[in-house]
């Protein structure tokens, strides 16, 4: 069969992992721990500000991992794609789903990056916040929503990765490819076995 890809596959994997599990772990931990020791709402959005902050290189980091590697896989597979019935749905469905992450990602550092300011006890960064003042509460809100919908669209990600990988096979390859065939070719669409009757 194909050729193997186990360095395209370890930075696909590695990178969607880290974004799955540090996203979730953000969601979960991170934020929960701010509000158990923050008190107030500015004190709570200075500590979850400041380890979002740190863990978005890191984040960064993984995401471009992951689309190197995806980029890398979807060009290795591009006959399959073409060929296989069932694989070319299933990428459009995670390209889908990743274009929808990154945004999802994106807009929660624009939020979050917006709430870090209007709580920041530094005068340049009150001045900033000033100059382009928000509403706190609905922003926080938003943030809450996006920080929970990076790791569901994640998971969905994985769930369809794990598709992928039951969709090469080899039997799962002969008979996605068989199926693409009869559709291509209509007249490939008959009996697998004769019709006796006809010829007695």
């Amino acid at each position: 069969m194909s050729s193997r890809n186990t360095m395209l596959r370890s930075l696909h994997d590695i990178g969607l992992a880290t974004w799955f599990g540090g996203s979730l772990m953000g969601a979960v931990g991170l934020n929960g721990a701010a509000r158990d020791e923050g008190g107030t709402w500015t004190t709570t959005a200075r500590i979850a500000s400041a380890g979002w902050a740190k863990w978005t290189p890191v984040n960064a980091a993984a995401i471009a991992t992951h689309l190197f590697g995806s980029g890398g896989l979807l060009a290795a597979n591009a006959p399959r794609v073409a060929t296989q019935q069932g694989v070319a749905a299933s990428t459009l469905a995670k390209t889908v789903l990743t274009g929808a992450a990154l945004a999802a990602t994106a807009y929660s550092r624009v939020l979050g990056r917006k709430i870090e300011l209007a709580a920041s006890a530094d005068p340049q960064d009150a001045e900033k916040a000033a100059k382009h003042p928000i509403d706190t509460d609905k922003a926080q809100q938003h943030l809450t929503c996006m920080q929970w919908t990076v790791p569901a669209l994640t998971g969905g990600l994985i769930i369809l990765n794990a598709l992928h990988g039951e969709q090469q096979r080899p039997s799962e390859q002969a008979h996605g490819m068989w199926q693409r065939a009869r559709t291509l070719t209509p007249h490939m669409n008959m009996p697998s076995t004769p019709d006796w009757h006809l010829t007695r």
